[in-house]
């Protein structure tokens, strides 16, 4: 099959790691559908790159997934790989500070999300014996504290991942999950802005913390989750599934 035949579809797919994974496949020539709930993302997306389909949507309302999937079968016609990139970080406090309604949005949108989704794309995944790529965290290994809702969510995310590879093996198509740590753009420094004042320190403080927390001491860049998505989606990849593979410098501790 030529990459020109290829459907991906990405879930908050016009910016950060989205936008890094639909720039890396439509430069190969495959065709790509972003959904994404930002409009202004998605125009500027629709400005750069022309030639990626896209549509507006809440994936936490089912009315919204099922037109993703209209307007993506409208377009391509069929589906080949699927990334469940959306989530959001969610509320940086202790457990007992934490409102239910943050804990609610947090899993609404980190899990349910994933779950409205996976089920509309996995008849179109069977026909094709596609790929599914789920977005975790090291959170989703590791745990992160003041963090609990989005590790709660990350680490069920890795469970759905081999759950659903023991599910769809037969029918050829692969699950992996992929877990990164921090990485580079605005999404981190916010996390870093409010986990300074969740702990009453300097930014820089806290930006250091987590440059220390690995072992090569780096931000992990959304362009390198996007060449290992490319690789899990490849035949060199073919015998992979079921696995939470960590692109995160090697975590060594989560808090220092």
């Amino acid at each position: 099959m030529s990459d020109t035949s290829r459907v991906v579809l990405i879930s908050a797919g016009a910016s950060g790691i989205g936008r890094a994974i639909a720039m890396h496949f439509a430069a190969q020539h495959y065709r790509v559908h972003v959904c994404d709930i930002d409009q202004m993302a998605i125009e500027a997306l629709n400005t750069d790159m022309p030639e990626i389909s896209t549509t507006c949507a809440d994936l936490t309302k089912l009315s919204d997934v099922d037109l993703v999937f209209k307007d993506l079968l409208r377009h391509c016609g069929r589906l080949d790989i699927l990334v469940n990139n959306v989530g959001i970080s969610g509320p940086t406090a202790a457990v007992e500070d934490i409102l239910p309604d943050q804990w609610n949005e947090t899993i609404t949108t980190d899990l349910n999300s994933i779950f409205y989704v996976t089920r509309k794309a996995v008849p179109l995944l069977k026909e094709s014996k596609g790929n599914m790529i789920n977005m975790s965290s090291n959170a989703g290994l590791f745990g992160c504290p003041l963090r609990s809702p989005y590790a709660a969510a990350k680490w069920a995310i890795i469970g759905l991942t081999k759950t659903w590879a023991m599910e769809l093996g037969a029918f050829g198509v692969r699950v992996n999950a992929i877990c990164p740590g921090s990485v580079n753009g605005p999404r981190i420094d916010k996390v870093i802005e409010v986990d300074a004042q969740t702990r009453d320190i300097s930014a820089e403080s806290v930006r250091q913390s987590y440059l220390q927390q690995n072992s090569l001491g780096v931000f992990v860049e959304a362009d390198d989750i996007a060449q290992t998505v490319d690789f899990l989606c490849s035949k060199a990849a073919q015998h992979i599934t079921g696995q939470a593979i960590p692109i995160d410098g090697h975590t060594e501790r989560l808090s220092s």
